[in-house]
């Protein structure tokens, strides 16, 4: 699916214009679900993290077993290479994919070593940051590793968020504040979740039911090297609705500030804001 304009896609060693089919009817990750992506950006003429986007596709290839066909420096290389297309003024959505293509155990495995890879590009601008969003809760909770491919990327993994994010949209929210398997917050159905009380920032301990974003880890850091506290706790639903700022961190907007929890209702607050301006510091200095 296509959610950007200008798109290039690198598929068999070349780049090609457009959307191009890069899978075919039989291949193992269209009727087994065995996918993996991931997704960095570029704006501005930089690509903060890239070389950490493109080293976690390759982990959530093997997570999912399915082999790497490319190093992590190649995978970066090609990335900057389709890059010099655009100018420093387009956003773009880095998105380098493996799927498996042949299977083994009467096609229940992927076949070791039968994997394809493509990559690609799409122009999608930054979103404004001053945008918001708000939160509810849903019925669906993230799932743990010994059901499911938790330590990956993996396209199987979505359409639990999806079904997360189509009941908040229809409870007239803009995203949903999800549970783990305990019943205390993970992350929302798109990104990671940050909340800060009293002047600490606080967020969910990484507990192997969603994946640590490289985008949390750059927020944590940046935060802490400017005298934030920021504490990775077991958090409730409550906790949050004792938040006096709550914001999102992903790799589409960095952050996204959150104005509402169900009827708690919350500032677009100075840490919200000085964490993004901490990451847009980093990013350019990098």
């Amino acid at each position: 699916m296509a959610f950007g304009k200008n798109i290039r896609t690198y598929f068999e060693g070349r780049w090609h214009d457009g959307d191009v089919a890069v899978m075919r009817a039989a291949d193992h990750g269209i009727w087994q679900g065995s996918s993996v992506f991931d997704g960095a950006r570029f704006f501005d003429g930089v690509a903060p993290d890239l070389a950490k986007h493109c080293a976690r596709v390759n982990r959530s290839a093997e997570a999912l077993m399915i082999t790497p066909s490319l190093g992590n420096a190649e995978i970066e290389a090609i990335a900057r290479d389709g890059l010099r297309a655009y100018s420093a003024q387009q956003a773009v959505y880095i998105r380098p994919m493996y799927w498996a293509v042949d299977g083994s155990d009467l096609g229940l495995a992927p076949l070791e070593e039968s994997s394809a890879f493509a990559l690609c590009l799409e122009e999608v601008p930054m979103p404004d940051p001053a945008a918001t969003t708000t939160l509810t809760r849903t019925r669906f909770r993230r799932p743990v590793l010994e059901d499911s491919v938790c330590n990956a990327k993996a396209g199987c993994l979505y359409p639990n968020n999806a079904r997360m994010l189509v009941e908040a949209k229809s409870k007239g929210f803009g995203n949903a504040l999800v549970a783990d398997a305990m019943g205390n917050v993970a992350e929302t159905a798109t990104a990671n979740v940050f909340m800060v009380k009293d002047g600490v920032v606080f967020t969910p301990i990484a507990n192997g039911t969603f994946l640590s974003g490289i985008t949390r880890a750059r927020h944590i850091a940046n935060l802490r090297a400017d005298g934030v506290e920021v504490r990775e706790i077991v958090l409730s639903f409550d906790d949050f609705h004792s938040a006096d700022e709550v914001f999102l961190s992903g790799n589409l907007a960095k952050v996204t500030p959150v104005r509402a929890f169900d009827d708690t209702q919350y500032q677009h607050g100075p840490i919200t804001r000085r964490a993004r301006q901490l990451y847009m510091d980093w990013a350019h200095s990098a």
